[in-house]
């Protein structure tokens, strides 16, 4: 399903920023896909024209891969029922997906699903991504983690904030034109973060795409964002949300190249 619209972020005024200065964009919504409805989505990439998704939820959380256009699940691996699935990133032939609270992440052969490995990290894992030298991580507080994908040491922390605030339940990640997006828990707005010091340099508002999704469950919450380079598009969804978007923002023209 097509459309053209495009939802302000902060009633008629585009342009807003919070109270700490960071502007608040609206997100043109492209285009439309199904999505299955029963995915709690905790990771999100786009890869040679599919997406990969973790799904969380103890005795739900699972490995899948995704035909965008239809939603349809082409190949899925079940997590055993005492791990909570979380952020999901691609790094050469390798998939790497976390947990939420065990401190142990699953390494995968991307082509097959094939469990070639485990990674231990301290404290919680919440989102993953990659800068395509360095895995990055967030674990529900204002902190972002870049770690060594071989030795899997932490090799630079970088806290982020929204002016002097510092921001925190950052969630799923995702590598941008040379940004780190990320979701922010049970919030509306992705924040654009400068990988270089941590500073919310604006914010995309995808609040109003499904707002049914939360409304008829509070955890239904946007989280969920992948970017295929290639063609430059752009994806969003959330928790147990039906649909899947694809999204234009001015941002993603504006964003620092690799």
């Amino acid at each position: 399903m097509a459309s053209a619209a495009t939802f302000a972020a902060c009633g008629d005024d585009s342009n807003a920023a919070t109270d700490t200065g960071a502007p608040v964009q609206p997100v043109t919504l492209v285009r439309s896909y199904p999505h299955d409805p029963k995915a709690f989505t905790q990771g999100l990439v786009f890869h040679n024209g599919e997406l990969l998704e973790s799904t969380g939820r103890f005795g739900e959380s699972s490995l899948r891969r995704v035909k965008l256009e239809t939603g349809e699940v082409l190949q899925r691996i079940d997590i055993p029922k005492e791990y909570f699935a979380e952020g999901l990133a691609v790094l050469g032939n390798r998939a790497f997906q976390l947990t939420w609270q065990n401190g142990i992440g699953f390494i995968y052969d991307l082509t097959t699903f094939k469990q070639t490995g485990t990674f231990r990290y301290e404290g919680e894992g919440w989102g993953l991504t990659t800068d395509g030298t360095s895995l990055i991580l967030s674990d529900g507080t204002s902190a972002l983690r870049f770690i060594d994908p071989n030795t899997f040491q932490v090799t630079k922390t970088l806290e982020v904030r929204n002016g002097a605030e510092y921001i925190d339940s950052l969630n799923e990640l995702e590598w941008v034109r040379g940004e780190i997006w990320a979701n922010v828990w049970h919030k509306d707005w992705i924040a654009r973060i400068d990988p270089r010091d941590g500073h919310v340099i604006g914010w995309v508002d995808v609040g109003q795409l499904l707002p049914e999704a939360t409304a008829a469950d509070p955890e239904a919450v946007p989280n969920g964002i992948a970017y295929d380079a290639a063609s430059g598009r752009l994806f969003v969804t959330g928790k147990l949300w039906s649909r899947l978007f694809e999204v234009s923002a001015q941002e993603l023209k504006a964003a620092t190249t690799p």
